[in-house]
């Protein structure tokens, strides 16, 4: 068998039924609507994020700060075989089933109740992919009958929700030129095309262009496409539209025809302005030297009108990228006080260290706050929202150099892996907090020659990542977005490179590459609980009802861009195991009031 299950026991029983909850042949019936209302209906978990918005706040508040000392694991599923990379996948839980991604574009349907297989698919992937940054999937998407996930040579699939067959398949991208797809797919609604299936892409670091793409979900049509650089067409109903920017205009020569800029982290969407927000990677190269210039819409966020695939606004956090900062990093809605007043604000805490806070309806600049320490590469951010740069920090030009090999060598901070990388952050409802995840490292950065070749890295740059402190790296902060103040931080010997849960009950979740996952006090940051699952965790907790009680589910195995690309760093946790597993917990019945 390819997969096994493990049922753990405690004090001989754990009630691992869950009545009420039907594997049956029922065909599943998952509306826009169902997914629009997500964050409130905790019977189920069905989108990336747990809820449009990608809050990652539940309103359940079963588990507590008293009782989450008596959580207790109910069942461990193994992904098995010999793909133990990393695996950031967040499930997917519907009718008892609960749908989850693996590492090397695979995909399961367990049985909750009993932690049993129902289903796996498994992606034939061609010989030449090229993932940057592993071979990771982050999760799904699902909506009527269907689940729908990408694979690692930049296609997406649409499965069958009961039995797993394939029931389309397109193309993103062309894996051959670096192109490829590890974001969970991001369901919207629209008037004109009704509901929507959302995909960007990876391979900013070989040339590729970004883009956002909206399929039918019953046939796969591409129904538009919206490339993020400038100089490239827009697409609607297979015709060319608007262009993306003005070409030309803050890019040189033809260097935008390959400029990076790929949407590798997926979306969001706020139902009230009805935008979808993505994030924008690196320019490429990542020398800079040779693309003068602002380079629009790289490393930037940009807000998209589902109806049409137009750029609503843009905000560009990093400008003339030199460090590989990105974009990419999620934008979350949410709805701020400022003296007495609501602001329809949305907050995205980026690669370059700042915390951003951005009106959501039309992408103006409110405010920026470092959220890690001793950055380097700028002083600050202007009024406008533009960073202040620190100009020695830029790494110099090869061409300059007596060789012409290697430019003046910066150290930054952070790290192009980011104060915060991919692994989302979460905002309570509760406390009005946001909790980020972030890492406090910085990094040697020089200067190469290079030019463009299909399927070749496209970087032109060397590096080597180092820890800051001798006695942590990771940190997971509790910072309020009105103030930008730090409320607590907790601090971790390892990168943290998990997503982060929050819960009207007032806990806090995340993993660690240690293997734990834990549970915190949301106002203090007191560490209240913690798991060993055997492998790093470097993915996202969910947590449901199911009969009246509360679970919560974490996927575990060590991987991700730190072992790969972390320099120093990635000596400090060579150590850890691989691995692939999903992990279920509850508070056994008659724990939950103590």
């Amino acid at each position: 068998m390819k997969t096994k299950q493990t049922l753990l026991a405690f004090a001989g029983s754990l009630a691992l039924g869950v009545a009420g909850f039907s594997t049956s042949a029922n065909a599943l019936d998952v509306t826009i609507d169902d997914i629009m209302n997500d964050q409130a209906s905790v019977g189920d978990i069905l989108s990336y994020g747990l809820g449009p918005r990608a809050q990652r706040y539940s309103p359940l508040d079963t588990l507590t700060k008293d009782n989450i000392k008596n959580l207790y694991p109910v069942w461990s599923f193994s992904f098995g075989g010999e793909k133990q990379r990393g695996q950031e996948s967040q499930p997917l839980i519907k009718d008892g089933v609960m749908y989850v991604t693996g590492s090397y574009s695979r995909m399961w349907a367990i049985d909750i109740a009993t932690g049993e297989e129902l289903w796996q698919y498994d992606a034939r992937l061609p010989e030449g992919i090229l993932p940057c940054c592993d071979v990771v999937n982050r999760g799904a998407a699902i909506l009527g009958d269907k689940v729908f996930f990408g694979t690692l040579d930049a296609k997406i699939v649409a499965l069958d929700a009961k039995t797993g067959k394939v029931i389309w398949r397109k193309t993103i991208g062309d894996f051959e030129a670096g192109y490829s797809y590890t974001a969970a797919p991001l369901i919207v609604p629209t008037e004109a095309h009704g509901p929507l299936v959302l995909t960007g892409n990876s391979g900013g670091e070989f040339g590729i262009v970004g883009a956002v793409e909206a399929r039918h979900p019953d046939t796969g049509e591409m129904i538009w496409r919206r490339p993020t650089i400038e100089g490239h067409m827009g697409m609607l109903k297979g015709e060319e539209t608007t262009m993306t920017g003005t070409k030309n205009e803050t890019w040189p020569g033809d260097m935008w025809q390959n400029g990076g800029g790929a949407t590798w982290n997926g979306g969001t969407y706020d139902p009230g302005t009805k935008l979808a927000y993505f994030g924008t990677s690196n320019p490429a190269p990542w020398n800079s030297n040779l693309r003068p210039g602002d380079n629009k819409w790289s490393s930037s966020r940009i807000a998209i009108n589902p109806e049409n695939g137009e750029i609503e606004w843009g905000f560009q956090s990093t400008p003339h990228d030199g460090w590989d900062y990105d974009g990419v990093n999620e934008f979350i809605s949410f709805d701020m006080n400022v003296d007495g007043e609501t602001v329809k604000a949305g907050a995205t805490a980026d690669r370059n260290g700042f915390f951003y806070v951005l009106d959501r309806t039309n992408g103006e600049f409110i405010s920026g706050t470092p959220f890690v320490k001793d950055i380097t590469w700028a002083e600050g951010i202007d009024e406008n929202g533009r960073p202040i740069y620190n100009m020695d920090n830029y790494p110099g030009d090869p061409a300059a150099s007596a060789d012409g090999k290697k430019g003046k060598a910066v150290f930054a901070i952070p790290s192009f892996l980011g104060g915060k990388n991919w692994m989302p952050m979460a905002y309570s409802q509760k406390t009005n907090n946001f909790y980020i995840p972030s890492n406090e490292w910085g990094m040697d950065l020089w200067n190469e020659p290079v030019t463009y070749k299909k399927g070749a890295a496209y970087m032109g740059a060397g590096f080597t990542i180092k820890p800051l402190f001798d006695d942590y790296i990771g940190s997971l902060k509790a910072m309020d977005p009105a103030t930008g103040e730090i409320k607590w931080e907790y601090k971790n010997k390892a990168p943290l490179w998990g997503g982060v849960l929050t819960t009207a009950g007032g806990l806090v979740f995340t993993g660690t590459p240690e293997g734990y996952l834990k549970a915190f006090d949301d106002e203090t940051g007191e560490e209240l609980w913690k798991f060993q699952t055997g492998t790093g965790i470097v993915s996202s907790p969910i947590t449901w009802e199911q009969d009246g009680e509360q679970y919560v589910a974490i996927v575990a195995g060590w991987g991700g861009a730190v072992p790969l690309w972390g320099g120093e760093v990635a000596k400090v946790v060579s150590y850890l195991n691989q691995g692939g597993s999903v992990w279920v917990f509850k508070v056994p019945e008659g724990l939950a009031s103590r």
